[in-house]
């Protein structure tokens, strides 16, 4: 394909979540300090090893205000404690700017939060859904099965991606496993009583 041509298609692996010509990030647990809402289970599963959580490969060849990037991510099935392997979860910068999320294999959830308001919201991400992220959600994605959890992420070229207000107050509410199913708790809920009954389980 004629090199300005060369954006308009590429190729990924579904499998693996990784797109040809584009270099993977790789987020170990070491990497996610913080993310995890309770430290004493963080600190003892730490202590037993530095898994891979997950990794993110982005296809953003496309940078002008009209244009559309996207990024697979693949994240690993585990637990640290009772909350679920996770992304570090981001705000755009552009805070106006919408993403779609598309489930490719495995199960999960994305986990939003209206910077805002502070509303907090799990939606089921499973193949052949899309899920909506509007503008303004700071977005968490959350894998709550047995398998690798695989999904496509498109969103404006112009959208940044905003870390640092995560990490500065992470999100008020965590998915964790609850009778056997992820079920959404508030953190201040989760961190006084992990073992506490919370709200019902998610479907």
């Amino acid at each position: 394909m004629p090199t300005e041509f060369s954006h308009l298609l590429s190729s990924f692996d579904p499998e693996t979540g990784e797109i040809a010509g584009a270099k993977p990030q790789y987020r170990r647990l070491s990497d996610l300090r913080g993310c995890f809402a309770d430290g004493a289970a963080y600190d003892a599963a730490l202590a037993q090893g530095d898994p891979l959580v997950y990794s993110v490969c982005a296809c953003e060849a496309a940078t002008g205000p009209g244009d559309l990037c996207y990024g697979i991510g693949r994240i690993m099935a585990g637990r640290v404690g009772r909350e679920y392997y996770m992304t570090k979860g981001h705000l755009h910068t552009w805070r106006d700017a919408a993403e779609l999320y598309f489930g490719i294999s495995g199960e999960g959830m994305m986990l939003l939060e209206d910077h805002r308001t502070g509303d907090s919201r799990a939606i089921a991400l499973l193949p052949n859904h899309a899920v909506y992220v509007p503008g303004h959600n700071a977005h968490r994605t959350v894998n709550t099965g047995s398998r690798p959890l695989v999904y496509i992420g498109v969103y404006p070229a112009t959208a940044g991606h905003d870390y640092a207000a995560i990490k500065e107050r992470n999100f008020r509410s965590v998915v964790v496993e609850q009778g056997g199913r992820p079920a959404l708790r508030s953190r201040e809920d989760y961190l006084r009583d992990p073992a506490g009954p919370g709200p019902g389980a998610l479907r």
